[in-house]
């Protein structure tokens, strides 16, 4: 019996000396992964963060459709025209002094702002015109003055050296409505040397240079 007891004893102490050696194992395999968790409401939003550089320019686009036709003006554009063009004849050549000089062939007159029977621009419109003047001098001197309402604008004088020779002159006038302009031997008769014939003219000009881009737009009337 103290026999057997020995042997229990000798053998767990054996067993005791073994398990002091710390022998481990392979890894094991991963678990399974867990479940998701509750969800939970989302948190404050953050500061407002710093302004970004600026971005590159981006590509043009492409062209537009043509747009559809506008609708007619409402109101209505006026335009007023004036001008006139005159020249000598043989029977009014070699004038008077200090009279209008009647230009009696009329080249052009449409508007009637000119008189040929008087020599007389009457302004209709009132703005800026332009006066031109060309003359063919013979037998005489020629001195004429460029008249508005019965004042002297301009002169020009030509001496006479035996042949026909050639004057001119212009200006710019603003004119106001009912204003005259005409052009007159501004001395004595020595001086009057405008001719005309068949070949030889003196002329008297003048038209509208502008008024307000020599047209204006007024409003449709109302109903």
């Amino acid at each position: 019996m103290l026999f057997l007891i020995g042997l229990v004893n000798a053998a767990e102490q054996s067993v005791s000396e073994k398990n002091t050696g710390c022998v481990y194992g392979h890894p094991g395999i991963p678990g399974d992964p867990g479940h998701n968790g509750m969800p939970r409401r989302d948190g404050r939003d953050g500061a407002k963060g710093d302004k970004g550089d600026r971005g590159d320019i981006g590509t043009c686009g492409t062209k537009g459709s043509k747009g559809d036709i506008g609708e007619p003006e409402t109101g209505t554009c006026l335009r007023y025209p004036s001008a006139f063009s005159a020249r000598l004849s043989e029977s009014t050549k070699l004038p008077a002094a200090n009279a209008p000089i009647r230009f009696d062939k009329v080249l052009y007159n449409r508007q009637g702002h000119y008189d040929p029977e008087t020599g007389r621009f009457t302004c209709a419109i009132s703005r800026v015109y332009f006066f031109n003047y060309h003359i063919t001098v013979y037998s005489r001197n020629v001195k004429v003055a460029l008249m508005k309402n019965g004042q002297q604008v301009i002169y020009t004088m030509d001496s006479y050296q035996g042949d026909e020779d050639q004057a001119a002159g212009g200006a710019v006038l603003e004119l106001e409505s009912g204003d005259k302009v005409w052009l007159q031997v501004a001395d004595k008769l020595l001086f009057n040397g405008l001719y005309a014939d068949e070949d030889d003219d003196t002329v008297f000009s003048s038209f509208l240079l502008f008024w307000d881009n020599a047209f204006f737009c007024r409003p449709k009337p109302k109903n």
